[in-house]
């Protein structure tokens, strides 16, 4: 009887766990390198706010003869500075009134609301291929048809601010247009035309607000009349709350857009052209008709940010209406990176900085200017995202060690 030879079948080779290949996919992705970001810039402004603050620089000092009174002041002054922001743009637990206490929120996501517009317009313009860094006119035009048909018409309640909302889309709209136009017909950059455009209009309303038709009458100021009551956004939750219905209108927006660049023909278009124009060319797309649609609805969802503030904040026109907002758009977009989600988390966090500025000011007696320095480093880091992975030692991801090699 013969016995049979066993031959030891080869082990397989271990895969990694599960557990492990789903954290290092976390911190290899970008949403980590945001979130890494935005902590390293509220770090970074912390040590500003100490910088700032004057018992903090006092007991430095003798830091060495009583250390206990450094660290309490440091202590002191962030849970101070930190707890007025959170105060300023979240709950404030000190209110006597429940509208109190949630009065802040709503005055953050009033502010977030033309982020979100403008932003979702950038972004579009990005993954297009388009550094449209136009909003700031886009708005500001879009602000002025709307305003114009909101105190100028006399139409009934519902259709009058129907109307007004048409009119700031199509404002922006063919402000976009014009750029979009030059950038396909003769390869006009995009950032020149636009960045020129931002001036045209600042300097188009300003000489608006001189005409008897734009000016408020009984006054010499560069103000327009008030918008009528049936053009102005609704108040969600009364007028003890700034929220309106324009940020109801902006979260519509943001499933629209994500719809249009991810479900629709032509969203597929704009995204095939932003990775390569040639080859989209080449497959029979019509780039130059690609980016005067992607000029036109970037410009549309700015005009609509404008119609946040004329029908909804402020409810007149002046040349300060657009504010920074169509600058601070583009880094809502960044921060965002061009999707729908990322921009209306990304407006609702600079919403929110935007809002605890005076509380941090009134509350915690530092300048408000901490609160743009965040703001500013929060670009700087987005902008570097190798600094960001070295900093908090994140893993670099597989795509990008093969470009690197």
């Amino acid at each position: 009887m013969t016995e049979k030879t066993v031959t030891p079948r080869a082990e397989a080779p271990l895969e990694p766990s599960r557990g492990r290949s789903v954290v290092r996919e976390i911190l290899e992705s970008s949403t980590m390198v945001v979130v890494s970001a935005v902590i390293a810039s509220l770090l970074i402004g912390g040590l500003l706010i100490l910088l700032a603050d004057e018992q903090v620089r006092e007991t430095a000092g003798y830091f060495f003869s009583r250390p206990g009174d450094t660290v309490s002041a440091i202590f002191g002054t962030l849970a101070s500075a930190y707890s007025a922001m959170f105060q300023g743009a979240v709950l404030n637990f000190n209110a006597s009134s429940f509208a109190g206490v949630v009065k802040p929120f709503t005055q953050t996501l009033t502010m977030a609301t033309p982020l979100i517009f403008a932003g979702l317009g950038l972004g579009i313009g990005f993954r297009a291929g388009l550094f449209n860094i136009g909003a700031q006119g886009q708005l500001l035009i879009g602000a002025t048809v709307g305003g114009y048909v909101g105190f100028a018409w006399d139409l009934p309640y519902g259709l009058h601010l129907l109307v007004a909302v048409v009119g700031c889309a199509i404002g922006g709209a063919l402000w976009g247009l014009i750029p979009g136009v030059l950038k396909a017909r003769t390869g006009a950059h995009e950032v020149i035309v636009t960045i020129m455009l931002n001036y045209i209009a600042l300097n188009l309303v300003a000489w608006l607000l001189t005409l008897n038709t734009f000016q408020r009458e009984g006054s010499n100021n560069p103000i327009s009349p008030i918008v009528a009551g049936t053009a102005q956004y609704p108040q969600l939750f009364g007028a003890q709350f700034p929220l309106h219905l324009g940020f109801l209108l902006a979260i519509a927006s943001a499933f629209g857009v994500w719809w249009l660049m991810e479900r629709s023909t032509l969203g597929f278009e704009f995204r095939a052209v932003g990775a390569n124009p040639r080859a989209s060319r080449a497959a029979g797309m019509s780039v130059s008709k690609a980016y005067i649609m992607v000029m036109v609805v970037s410009g549309a969802l700015a005009g609509l940010a404008g119609s946040a503030q004329v029908l909804g904040t402020e409810k007149v026109l002046t040349t300060a209406t657009a504010g920074s907002l169509g600058f601070d758009a583009i880094t809502v977009a960044l921060l965002g990176r061009s999707r729908p989600l990322g921009t209306v988390l990304a407006a609702i966090l600079f919403g929110g900085l935007r809002a605890a500025g005076p509380t941090l000011q009134v509350q915690a007696n530092l300048p408000v200017d901490i609160v743009l320095v965040i703001q500013a480093l929060i670009v700087l880091f987005i902008a570097a995202p190798p600094l960001v992975r070295t900093m908090f030692r994140l893993p670099v991801p597989a795509n990008e060690k093969e470009v690197a090699a």
